[in-house]
Parts: C-alpha cells; sequence; structure tokens
C-alpha cells in the first residue's frame, strides 16, 4: 500500500503542474470504493487551485469544493500532456487545459471523493479520524507522548493506528522504531520520555528520508511523473528477515502483528 512519503512524492510531482488549470471533462471508470458524489460533469470549467495531502489522502482543491483521492492498496496517479487510451484498470481520468490527471488501480480499493469543503461531512467522514501531520509544525512532543500514555497496545500497532500520529505506515514504523531502539511489541504507554523523544525524532527523520528517495517502491509504486522510489534499498530492517543487522549483524528477526509483518533487531530494539 502507498503510504504517506509515496502520497507525499506523488503529490509533489504533479501539484506545481496542474495548479491553475481548468477541468475539461471528467472520466470515472468502474465503481471505486466510495462514489464521486455528484456527476463528473459538474466539475468542468472548475479551476484547480491547488493540491494538499492529509495522511495518506491527496486533496485537489478546487474553486468550488475539493477531490479528496486515496491510492488504495495498489493505486497509482500519472500526470501527463496526454493519455494513451484508458485500460481495464484506469477508473479515474482528469482531463484539464494543463494536462491528464488518470489514477490506476487494478484492485479498486482506492476512491475519488467530492467535498464541498473540507468541513463537510463528506470529507470529515474520511479525514476526522486522522492524527497530526508527522512532518508538520503541529507534531509537538509533548501531545506526542501523552498520546502515547494513554494506550496500552503495542507501540507499532499504536503507529499503524493513525489517531496518534497519521501516516507513519508498515514500512516506515518498521524502521523508525528500529532507529529509536525500540521493540515493537513494548506497550505504548510503557515508554519512557527520552525514549518517545527518540522516536518522535526518528518518525520526522525516516519519513523526510523517505520523501527524499522518492518512497519505496515494493512492488508498483511510481510517482505521478512515472518514477520509481529508492528507499528500500536503504532499509534498516524492513524486508530483511534473517539477513545480517546493519549495525551489530544480529540476524534481523520477522513477526506477525495485527495480520501484518513486523521487523526488528532483537539487539538493537531491546526496550
Amino acid at each position: 500500500m502507498p503510504e504517506l512519503p509515496e502520497v507525499e512524492v506523488t503529490r509533489l510531482s504533479f501539484a506545481a503542474r496542474i495548479t491553475g488549470a481548468h477541468i475539461v471533462s471528467m472520466r470515472m471508470g468502474k465503481p471505486l470504493r466510495w462514489p464521486l458524489g455528484l456527476e463528473p460533469q459538474a466539475l468542468v470549467s472548475c479551476q484547480v487551485t491547488g493540491v494538499r495531502r492529509r495522511g495518506k489522502y491527496l486533496l485537489v482543491d478546487l474553486e468550488t469544493g475539493l477531490l479528496l483521492i486515496h491510492l488504495g492498496m495498489s493505486g497509482s496517479l500519472n500526470f501527463s500532456e496526454t493519455q494513451g487510451s484508458p485500460g481495464p484498470h484506469d477508473h479515474m481520468d482528469l482531463v484539464t487545459t494543463q494536462g491528464i490527471l488518470r489514477l490506476h488501480d487494478p484492485r479498486r480499493f482506492g476512491a475519488v471523493v467530492w467535498a464541498p469543503s473540507e468541513q463537510s461531512p463528506q470529507a470529515f467522514k474520511l479525514l476526522g479520524h486522522l492524527g497530526v501531520e508527522p512532518l508538520g509544525a503541529g507534531f509537538d512532543l509533548a501531545a506526542f507522548q501523552a498520546g502515547l500514555k494513554r494506550r496500552n497496545s503495542p507501540i507499532k500497532q499504536v503507529l499503524l493506528a493513525g489517531d496518534v500520529v497519521v501516516g507513519v505506515g508498515n514500512i516506515y514504523a518498521s524502521e523508525a522504531l528500529f532507529l529509536s531502539g525500540i521493540r515493537p511489541t513494548t506497550k505504548a504507554a510503557k515508554l519512557t520520555k527520552p525514549r518517545v523523544a527518540k522516536l518522535h525524532q526518528a518518525v520526522r527523520e525516516v519519513l523526510a528520508l523517505a520523501v527524499a528517495k522518492g518512497g519505496s517502491s515494493l512492488r508498483d509504486f511510481v510517482s505521478a511523473e512515472g518514477k520509481n522510489g529508492y528507499f528500500q534499498l536503504e532499509a534498516a530492517v524492513y524486508g530483511r528477515a534473517g539477513l545480517a543487522c546493519r549495525v551489530c549483524t544480529t540476524p534481523i528477526k520477522q513477526i506477525l502483528q495485527g495480520q501484518r509483518s513486523t521487523f526488528f533487531c532483537p539487539v538493537c530494539q531491546k526496550y
């Protein structure tokens, strides 16, 4: 699944190019996770005023309302001056005066939803439960500590839940926990303040590095320019079960948490 860095890389790869464009037409293919919420032709002539991100959602701001786009499990966006004929897995073409934004989603777990505003019920249903943005100024250490103190679940599960801090998905949770020396099975409420401070900084560092590396292309992720990401080549633990830890040479262990694979070093992550 594209995680926060992949979604941010996608945003950066087309936001400037589509901003200021006017919508010429919109084609929706097979039904996605949720309906668009209005007739596509109602968006014709609307101007795109910007593209933001909230967690794993892209927010395409329009003169009237906004489009909330989620890439689901395997979706990707491509923005180009021209596009070929849509294939069976191309479920949206947003044709603008500056190019065509196409959603490709083989598994159809993604979504394109129109909302009249970010405060509307349609948007609040999707965004209202999300925690603070880890790369923004609002990612406050004291608030992060307080949020973890209220949770008795394993720290890896708390990070994935997204209500304390949003967007720290499976890959980057494993990496941030390694960098901060925290075992993924440790209860969140049991973490000391110094450990939480290390984790707070590690989350920022790991996500920022992943964005700089273009995200992780483990399966089929590419940016809206068709470029692969390279963070996976530098992963310390994720996907490295049985291989030597890059720090202490101990074999990396793999366990299941909530039906998701977790990777950690049993020596470097003691606490």
